[in-house]
Protein backbone atom coordinates (compact mmCIF):
# COMPACT_ATOMS: atom_id res chain seq x y z
CA UNK A 1 0.00 0.00 0.00
CA UNK A 2 0.93 3.31 -0.79
CA UNK A 3 1.52 5.98 2.59
CA UNK A 4 -1.05 8.35 0.79
CA UNK A 5 -4.06 5.41 1.64
CA UNK A 6 -4.33 4.43 -1.63
CA UNK A 7 -4.38 0.56 -2.28
CA UNK A 8 -2.17 -0.04 -5.68
CA UNK A 9 -3.71 -1.63 -8.98
CA UNK A 10 -3.02 -4.85 -10.13
CA UNK A 11 -3.38 -8.77 -8.86
CA UNK A 12 -1.11 -10.06 -6.33
CA UNK A 13 0.86 -13.51 -7.26
CA UNK A 14 -1.46 -15.17 -5.39
CA UNK A 15 -4.56 -14.51 -7.05
CA UNK A 16 -2.63 -14.90 -10.46
CA UNK A 17 -1.74 -18.36 -9.38
CA UNK A 18 -5.05 -19.07 -8.19
CA UNK A 19 -6.78 -17.47 -11.46
CA UNK A 20 -3.95 -20.41 -13.91
CA UNK A 21 -4.82 -23.33 -11.43
CA UNK A 22 -8.91 -22.63 -12.17
CA UNK A 23 -7.76 -22.48 -15.94
CA UNK A 24 -5.29 -25.38 -15.86
CA UNK A 25 -8.65 -27.54 -14.15
CA UNK A 26 -11.13 -25.94 -16.58
CA UNK A 27 -9.44 -26.44 -19.92
CA UNK A 28 -8.66 -29.94 -19.96
CA UNK A 29 -11.80 -30.42 -18.70
CA UNK A 30 -12.93 -28.54 -21.67
CA UNK A 31 -11.05 -30.30 -24.53
CA UNK A 32 -12.09 -33.33 -23.66
CA UNK A 33 -15.61 -32.36 -23.59
CA UNK A 34 -14.92 -30.96 -27.42
CA UNK A 35 -13.22 -34.46 -28.32
CA UNK A 36 -16.18 -36.32 -27.05
CA UNK A 37 -18.63 -34.42 -29.48
CA UNK A 38 -16.62 -34.95 -32.03
CA UNK A 39 -16.10 -38.33 -32.07
CA UNK A 40 -19.86 -38.57 -31.47
CA UNK A 41 -20.48 -36.72 -34.49
CA UNK A 42 -18.52 -39.10 -36.38
CA UNK A 43 -19.98 -42.18 -34.96
CA UNK A 44 -23.80 -40.91 -36.10
CA UNK A 45 -22.45 -39.94 -39.60
CA UNK A 46 -21.52 -43.58 -39.92
CA UNK A 47 -24.77 -44.68 -38.47
CA UNK A 48 -26.34 -42.21 -40.86
CA UNK A 49 -24.49 -43.74 -44.05
CA UNK A 50 -24.38 -47.46 -42.88
CA UNK A 51 -28.32 -47.13 -42.52
CA UNK A 52 -28.62 -45.97 -46.21
CA UNK A 53 -26.54 -48.94 -47.41
CA UNK A 54 -29.36 -50.91 -45.04
CA UNK A 55 -32.20 -49.41 -47.00
CA UNK A 56 -30.45 -49.50 -50.29
CA UNK A 57 -29.96 -52.98 -49.81
CA UNK A 58 -33.61 -53.57 -48.63
CA UNK A 59 -34.77 -52.25 -52.18
CA UNK A 60 -32.85 -54.09 -54.42
CA UNK A 61 -34.32 -57.07 -52.41
CA UNK A 62 -37.64 -56.47 -52.52
CA UNK A 63 -36.77 -55.99 -56.58
CA UNK A 64 -35.36 -59.37 -56.18
CA UNK A 65 -38.18 -60.62 -54.29
CA UNK A 66 -40.76 -59.15 -56.60
CA UNK A 67 -38.81 -60.35 -59.90
CA UNK A 68 -38.49 -64.33 -58.71
CA UNK A 69 -41.62 -64.27 -56.38
CA UNK A 70 -39.82 -66.11 -53.76
CA UNK A 71 -37.28 -64.45 -50.59
CA UNK A 72 -33.59 -65.83 -51.30
CA UNK A 73 -33.02 -68.56 -48.74
CA UNK A 74 -28.99 -68.62 -48.27
CA UNK A 75 -26.96 -65.70 -46.51
CA UNK A 76 -26.03 -62.79 -49.18
CA UNK A 77 -22.93 -60.45 -48.28
CA UNK A 78 -21.37 -58.26 -50.29
CA UNK A 79 -19.85 -55.35 -49.95
CA UNK A 80 -21.23 -51.05 -51.07
CA UNK A 81 -19.79 -47.85 -52.15
CA UNK A 82 -21.22 -44.97 -50.42
CA UNK A 83 -19.79 -41.45 -49.84
CA UNK A 84 -16.27 -42.50 -50.67
CA UNK A 85 -16.43 -45.59 -48.09
CA UNK A 86 -16.20 -49.04 -49.00
CA UNK A 87 -19.42 -50.68 -46.71
CA UNK A 88 -19.84 -54.17 -45.98
CA UNK A 89 -23.55 -55.90 -46.03
CA UNK A 90 -25.27 -59.06 -44.86
CA UNK A 91 -28.50 -60.26 -45.84
CA UNK A 92 -29.47 -62.87 -43.69
CA UNK A 93 -33.21 -64.67 -44.28
CA UNK A 94 -34.79 -66.73 -41.22
CA UNK A 95 -37.91 -68.23 -41.79
CA UNK A 96 -40.79 -67.15 -39.15
CA UNK A 97 -43.07 -68.96 -37.18
CA UNK A 98 -45.94 -67.89 -39.21
CA UNK A 99 -46.18 -69.72 -43.22
CA UNK A 100 -44.88 -67.66 -45.88
CA UNK A 101 -43.16 -65.03 -43.82
CA UNK A 102 -39.54 -64.61 -43.92
CA UNK A 103 -37.47 -62.41 -41.50
CA UNK A 104 -35.01 -60.74 -43.16
CA UNK A 105 -31.98 -58.75 -41.34
CA UNK A 106 -29.41 -56.27 -42.96
CA UNK A 107 -26.40 -55.76 -41.48
CA UNK A 108 -24.16 -53.17 -42.60
CA UNK A 109 -20.53 -52.14 -41.08
CA UNK A 110 -17.41 -50.72 -41.72
CA UNK A 111 -15.14 -53.89 -41.59
CA UNK A 112 -15.39 -57.12 -43.81
CA UNK A 113 -15.79 -59.07 -40.94
CA UNK A 114 -17.98 -56.69 -38.99
CA UNK A 115 -21.25 -59.00 -39.34
CA UNK A 116 -21.05 -59.52 -35.39
CA UNK A 117 -20.96 -56.01 -34.34
CA UNK A 118 -22.31 -54.03 -37.31
CA UNK A 119 -23.35 -50.95 -37.37
CA UNK A 120 -26.90 -50.44 -38.31
CA UNK A 121 -29.32 -53.79 -38.19
CA UNK A 122 -32.14 -53.44 -40.69
CA UNK A 123 -35.11 -56.00 -40.05
CA UNK A 124 -37.90 -56.50 -42.44
CA UNK A 125 -40.44 -59.07 -43.12
CA UNK A 126 -41.65 -60.77 -46.35
CA UNK A 127 -44.41 -62.68 -47.73
CA UNK A 128 -43.39 -64.11 -51.10
CA UNK A 129 -46.37 -65.62 -52.39
CA UNK A 130 -47.99 -62.37 -52.11
CA UNK A 131 -45.08 -60.63 -53.98
CA UNK A 132 -45.48 -58.18 -51.02
CA UNK A 133 -42.38 -56.95 -48.88
CA UNK A 134 -44.03 -55.76 -45.16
Amino acid sequence: MRSNGRRRQGFTLVEVMVAMAVVAVALPALLFSLIQQIDGAGYLRERNLASWVAANKLAELRLVVDQQQRVPTAVQNGEYRLAEQDWYWWIVPENTELPGFVRVEIKVALEPDGENEPLQVLTAFFAPEEGDGL
